[in-house]
């Protein structure tokens, strides 16, 4: 393409962000992205360079050779650092797993611990890079045990601080475990949160707060308390059209999960009773607007949010004699009569 490496970040305005990161996986990822655009390193570098060292990084772990970059960081994070140090070795860390596979899998039961401590730090933004490096390393099978047995942590850093960078970090750091059954007590006591998460104006911590909640509410003995978790009463505006198709999504599924596991014959078997203002009354009361509002989504622009409506729809009107789920919605003043 004609232009150096230098030349390029020189262009991007990508010079003062690459110093700041240039011991790392920074410097790594830059590079990459350089390598990936066919851009060449040539002088005035010089071999101990950042770039240089991240490209001899690069071309060893593609000759399955170790780097040692993740080690290195894993040794700084040990050493007393300051509060945007350790943010970035941390950054930096994160990078390093996913660019550098061979090496993340390489470390250690004791590497994943150092970092989870992180997570007690009196910093927000060190947490939050200590979720993201976890969410990383997540991706390695081996790690996962381990890592769940942080996620009280993270579930007590979600309800307790409302930064909505962390609750996003945090959120997808659990979507992406299977959580086990001993955390369900401290789930049941994080739902209130979880909840005004979902009502919250930053759609990414949204959808993910959705899609936790979704995957819990196939759990049997959490079901329950989901339905009759407190929202507000406009809660339904997260299904108005105006709303960003991948949280429409995400919330027409949680809906439809909500509607099977209700109908499911051991929950039916149960008489259960809700507060006034509870999920299940928004959502499935006598006086719910819900019927209207997946009519309206029917014609969505989104192809995905068009079929995920239409799946609640019949998720809702089933008829029992048909061996399908049975029919619950007693809509008022909706388009939807038993039968039709």
């Amino acid at each position: 393409m004609g232009k150096t490496i230098p030349s390029y970040l020189e262009q991007l305005d990508l010079r003062k962000g690459f110093i700041g990161l240039a011991t790392g996986a920074g410097a790594i990822y830059l590079l990459y992205k350089a390598i990936r655009a066919g851009l060449k390193c040539q002088s005035p570098l010089c071999s101990d360079s950042p770039i240089c060292i991240a490209r001899l990084a690069i071309e060893r772990e593609r000759h399955g050779r170790d780097s040692g970059e993740i080690r290195r960081l894993l040794h700084s994070l040990e050493c007393k650092h300051d509060a945007y140090t350790k943010s970035m070795v941390l950054h930096s860390i994160t990078r390093c797993v996913y660019l550098l596979e061979a090496e993340a899998s390489a470390c250690t039961l004791d590497d994943i611990n150092l970092i989870a401590e992180m997570l007690d730090d009196k910093d927000n933004s060190v947490k939050i890079q200590a979720l993201n490096a976890l969410k990383a390393f997540s991706g390695i099978r081996k790690f996962r045990l381990v890592i769940q047995e942080h996620c009280i942590k993270v579930l007590e850093l979600i309800s307790t601080i409302w930064d909505m960078e962390l609750h996003v970090s945090g959120l997808r750091l659990l979507n992406s475990l299977p959580l086990p059954d001993y955390v369900h007590p401290q789930l049941r006591r994080v739902m209130p949160a979880l909840m005004e998460i979902i009502q919250s104006d930053c759609v990414l911590a949204q959808v993910q707060a959705v899609r936790l909640l979704s995957y819990l509410s196939q759990k049997n003995d959490l079901l329950y308390d989901i339905l009759n978790c407190q929202v507000r009463p406009n809660f339904l505006c997260l299904l108005q059209c105006s709303q960003p198709g991948s949280l429409l999504f995400e919330v027409l599924v949680f809906a439809e999960r909500l509607s099977e596991g209700r109908n499911a014959n051991h929950y039916r078997a149960v008489k259960w009773h809700y507060n006034e203002q509870s999920l299940h009354e928004a959502l499935f009361g006598d006086e719910s607007r819900l019927a209207d509002r997946l009519l309206s989504l029917v014609i969505h622009p989104e192809e995905e949010v068009q079929i995920q409506a239409c799946k609640v729809i019949v998720s809702l009107q089933c008829p029992q004699d048909l061996g399908c789920r049975p029919s619950v919605c007693r809509p008022s003043h909706s388009y939807f009569k038993n039968g039709e």
